[in-house]
């Protein structure tokens, strides 16, 4: 019996090819949505590669300073003196790294100008990040502390200079300095790992960014179990209450906050002074868009189902008429929509595989690395084979209940 259904769904497809097109891209492009969307979301925030310690460390971005006694307010990344006198000393925190925002620098090498992404780090911040070294060594606490005129590169930074030659140990100038190269690194595009070349804090011209509470610096603290994380985001919150500016009538009140990459991300896009960032808002607005952009297809879906169905009330007739049961005809219809979600699956699942392809080799996200989230794919196969089903069991059921001679009339 199961194979007569197939084989009678499968001319019906052939008989109402519109129908079966329209049905497929609805589907279809639901779930490349979806699994495209959360791949890069995927890559994003989830602990893995370079970022896979980021269950045991928070960062800071952001530090705000109000005068509560008259309009006065700044609001500002963190200067390098901030995390050397408040935040290095945290007790919660097995590592406390400084590190700057990426740059742009012109790099000159070869009689060649290129605009790069640099870097400043500190040696901590080596040790927080797991980045895979693909030849000699990483920034070390001497290096730091020295001084030295080092850098890091990155595998497509080091075929761009150095095109046939070997890496380590050559020279290039960027911002007017001349680095020599330590260290090769695996390309990296997670928010903490971003660049092309890492050069030590201290090889900066001048060392007045020491002197400064507001910079264009970010901080991560990496506590020795994530256990740990609630107890070390509360004694920064303290350590915010600490800070002692130059002028004491400037501001007499400051604030910053340690954040996971989500709570980060929530309060940078909602300006969200609350301990928790504003996740939860943030995951109630995307659930309630998610649903949004589910429902819609499904809507549509239920729509093509019901015109499909009513326009074959004369089939259903003629089958009613020669011993056809309302069962089934109705195992009949939600078959082909069940067959029908599955080939749209498939499709999606080829089709987000070839946009995530795509986009890794465009060049459009430098650095992109992302993988299908097969658990991903199967809760949306799920919805989708639920939402088929649904859609085609009321109007199936109404049709096959139709007696005979009203079915072949095509009245509803």
């Amino acid at each position: 019996m199961f194979r007569n259904y197939l084989l009678t769904a499968w001319k019906v497809f052939m008989r109402r090819k519109l129908f079966t097109a329209i049905n497929l891209l609805c589907i279809v492009l639901t779930l490349v949505v979806l699994m495209v969307v959360t791949a890069l979301l995927q890559n994003t925030f989830a602990p893995s590669g370079v970022e896979g310690k980021s269950d045991r460390f928070v960062q800071m971005l952001m530090v705000r300073s109000v005068h509560t006694e008259r309009a006065g307010m700044r609001s500002g990344t963190l200067g390098y003196k901030l995390i050397e006198q408040y935040l290095k000393p945290l007790k919660h925190a097995e590592l406390v790294s400084a590190t700057s925002f990426p740059q742009t620098v012109s790099v000159y090498q070869q009689n060649q100008v290129s605009e790069l992404f640099m870097r400043l780090t500190d040696a901590e911040y080596w040790k927080i990040l797991d980045f895979t070294v693909l030849q000699g060594r990483v920034l070390n606490a001497d290096d730091v502390e020295q001084g030295r005129m080092v850098a890091v590169i990155n595998e497509s930074t080091a075929r761009k200079l150095f095109p046939g030659q070997t890496y380590l140990g050559q020279k290039f100038s960027a911002g007017g300095q001349i680095f020599s190269v330590i260290g090769v690194v695996k390309d990296e595009l997670h928010l903490n790992a971003f660049s092309d070349i890492w050069a030590p804090i201290t090889s900066q011209p001048s060392s007045d960014y020491k002197n400064t509470l507001f910079g264009g610096y970010t901080a991560m603290m990496m506590a020795r179990t994530p256990q740990e994380i609630p107890a070390l985001k509360q004694e920064i919150i303290h350590a915010a209450t600490t800070v002692q500016y130059d002028d004491p009538n400037s501001f007499n009140k400051t604030m910053f906050w340690g954040d996971s990459k989500l709570e980060l991300f929530s309060r940078t896009l909602l300006v969200d002074q609350s301990e928790d960032g504003g996740v939860p808002k943030l995951l109630a607005g995307l659930v309630l868009l998610m649903l949004l952009f589910m429902t819609l297809p499904a809507l549509n879906l239920i729509n093509l189902n019901v015109g499909r169905i009513m326009e074959r009330s004369s089939e259903i007739g003629v089958r009613k008429a020669f011993g056809a049961t309302s069962r089934q005809l109705v195992a009949q219809l939600v078959m082909e929509n069940v067959l029908l979600c599955l080939a749209g699956g498939v499709v999606g699942l080829v089709c987000a595989a070839g946009v995530l392809w795509w986009l890794e080799g465009s060049g459009l996200i430098p650095y992109l690395q992302v993988h299908l989230n097969l658990a991903v794919f199967g809760y949306g196969l799920l919805i989708t084979l639920v939402f088929g089903v649904l859609s085609g069991v009321i109007p199936a059921w109404k049709m096959s209940r139709l007696a005979p001679v009203h079915a072949l009339k095509g009245a509803a």
